[in-house]
């Protein structure tokens, strides 16, 4: 029942029920409270109509990245969406998030995503510093900083058409997320990768499949944090990539150098 219009009313919810093997939008009508987000309704669902209905959530408070879902198609924090961004007369729709296997309604499998995380190869440390001894000025830092508010929501993953078009693609494209990271590494000026033998911008082209980045941005509007994924990470990571390959006074450097070793 619908009461004062300023401070509840009564919303119609489709809510996705199914599992690995199918399934369908469910419809409830269910009541909406002055201030509540998406998250706040999806429980009063399962307290009152839905007891089954399942969803992954943790901290609600916008840094666990649990509760990733789709809310009118566009991936969201269920957390950090709030019912006053919607119309009370709008059917508000929340499905699991598309690029990923579902378990049971809200829930996916975003095991993909820990995959990809485990190929980045880990921040290689001076070996002529000890743990401790690390110093950099945080002009240093402020490139490659921001990347570090990631709450691995995997809303970025979700979004970029690279996976969640192209199944085929996930194998060799480990999407902007674990880009970023790879970004972040090499922004890193401590990170003595290439002293080690590794080049992460080569292995960001041929291992990560950077090439099948287009930069649409669209990671970078659904990030909860504000990240500018695509200007701050993946183009400069690009530019360092192309650089390397085809700039013709790094590949006299790289010739210099090997003659001098």
């Amino acid at each position: 029942m619908t009461t004062s219009a300023s401070t509840s009313y009564e919303a119609h919810f489709r809510i996705w029920r199914g599992d690995a093997g199918g399934g369908a939008l469910g419809d409830f009508r269910v009541e909406v409270n002055e201030g509540e987000v998406v998250l706040d309704v999806i429980h009063r669902l399962q307290a009152t109509q839905a007891p089954d209905l399942a969803v992954r959530w943790n901290c609600k408070a916008g840094k666990c990245g649990s509760c990733s879902a789709e809310i009118n198609g566009r991936p969201r924090l269920l957390c950090m969406t709030r019912m006053s961004v919607f119309d009370p007369a709008e059917t508000v729709t929340v499905t699991p998030l598309r690029a990923f296997p579902v378990v049971r309604d809200l829930v996916t499998d975003v095991g993909f995503n820990y995959v990809k995380a485990r190929e980045v190869p880990a921040f290689v440390p001076p070996p002529d510093l000890a743990p401790g001894e690390y110093r950099m000025q945080q002009e240093d830092v402020d490139r490659s900083q921001e990347f570090r508010k990631c709450i691995e929501c995997f809303l970025c993953q979700d979004t970029c058409h690279v996976v969640r078009d192209h199944e085929e693609n996930k194998t060799a494209f480990a999407g902007p997320r674990f880009l970023m990271r790879v970004a972040e590494l090499d922004m890193h000026p401590l990170d003595d990768a290439a002293a080690s033998g590794l080049d992460r911008k080569a292995t960001a082209q041929d291992e990560h499949g950077l090439g099948y980045c287009n930069i649409t941005k669209c990671c970078t509007e659904v990030c909860p944090e504000g990240i500018r994924i695509t200007d701050n990470a993946l183009i400069p990571l690009k530019e360092r990539v192309a650089d390397r390959k085809y700039d013709p006074l790094v590949w006299l450097g790289d010739k210099i150098r090997r003659r001098g070793r």
